[in-house]
């Protein structure tokens, strides 16, 4: 049974509205990416192909929990099965663990055209790009896989509630009764292993290109090198802010407000996915002349 945001339960119709309009803006934007960056033969170069990773993840993460969210907040339609909220739960890991790679992708793509761009159409085709997605995409899997398999051997407690608006993996390990010392290990393991270790290679890859464009003499190409970087470097902080914050609140949060907790986690799902195609549409020059070439069509 999931309760939505307990304490707000009279609010949850008023809710609804924010988690809906940020939901459907973000579905818009992000399949707006696809469809621009699809029909363009001139933006299928790699990092428009990651572009349009991002934004399958985005639609993804959002996808997993907003629909049943506002399935309780307009209809009180709290239950989910033990296999759904699983699923759910696993669904929902994997496409972040994926997020969380694409943008280690697109931070290494940066790295490149920065540092080495003579380089850059030899070392990042098109095929490389997608056996990366590939390699992203198996690891999160594999590194997900056992958070549910653990959880379906434990007891579960006759009084199964989860004060949650979706079944994030602590939320649920908190329901059982039996020994939940292996799940918490591994569920921090893997936090700090896949969103830790990204985070370095991500602070390694700007790190060196901050180096690489402080040595810049001319002003033109200082500016164009950091005009490249600012979109990504924001998209970076959202993302990697919000989500350590929702993994670390879950364990260690004890004396913060469940309702903040659950929203703040929510937001996590709904911010970025909505503020990606907006950034990229405004910072990306190209992918912004296509895009005002569609929506500007009469």
């Amino acid at each position: 049974m999931l309760t939505g945001i307990p304490g707000l339960e009279a609010a949850h119709v008023w809710i609804s509205i924010p988690f809906s309009t940020f939901y459907i803006i973000g579905l818009l934007g992000n399949f707006m990416v696809l469809f621009v960056v699809g029909k363009e033969q001139t933006l299928h170069k790699p990092m428009f192909l990651l572009l349009c990773m991002l934004a399958l993840t985005d639609i993804g993460t959002s996808t997993s929990i907003v629909p049943k969210a506002l399935c309780i907040f307009w209809f009180n339609l709290k239950g989910i099965t033990e296999g759904g909220c699983l699923t759910q739960m696993f669904s929902l890991h994997v496409v972040s663990a994926m997020h969380s790679a694409v943008l280690v992708t697109m931070a290494f793509d940066r790295y490149i055209a920065i540092c080495n761009p003579l380089r850059y159409a030899t070392i990042l085709t098109n095929a490389r790009i997608a056996k990366l997605g590939l390699v992203g995409f198996i690891r999160s899997f594999l590194f997900i896989l056992p958070l549910p398999l653990l959880l379906s051997r434990l007891p579960f407690c006759a009084n199964r509630i989860i004060p949650h608006t979706y079944c994030d993996h602590m939320a649920v390990v908190k329901m059982s009764c039996g020994d939940t010392t292996v799940n918490r290990i591994y569920g921090l393991v893997v936090a700090f292993v896949v969103i830790g270790l990204d985070l370095m290679l991500v602070a390694l890859s700007y790190g060196l290109i901050i180096r690489a464009v402080l040595r810049i003499s001319s002003k033109k190409s200082y500016q164009k090198a950091l005009n490249t970087c600012t979109a990504h470097i924001f998209v970076m902080l959202i993302s990697c802010t919000l989500s350590l914050f929702s993994i670390l609140t879950h364990r260690f949060g004890q004396g913060i407000t469940p309702h903040v907790r659950i929203i703040l986690a929510n937001l996590y799902y709904l911010i970025p996915p909505m503020l990606n195609p907006i950034i990229y549409g405004v910072k990306t020059k190209e992918l912004r002349e296509k895009m005002g070439k569609y929506t500007c069509r009469r």
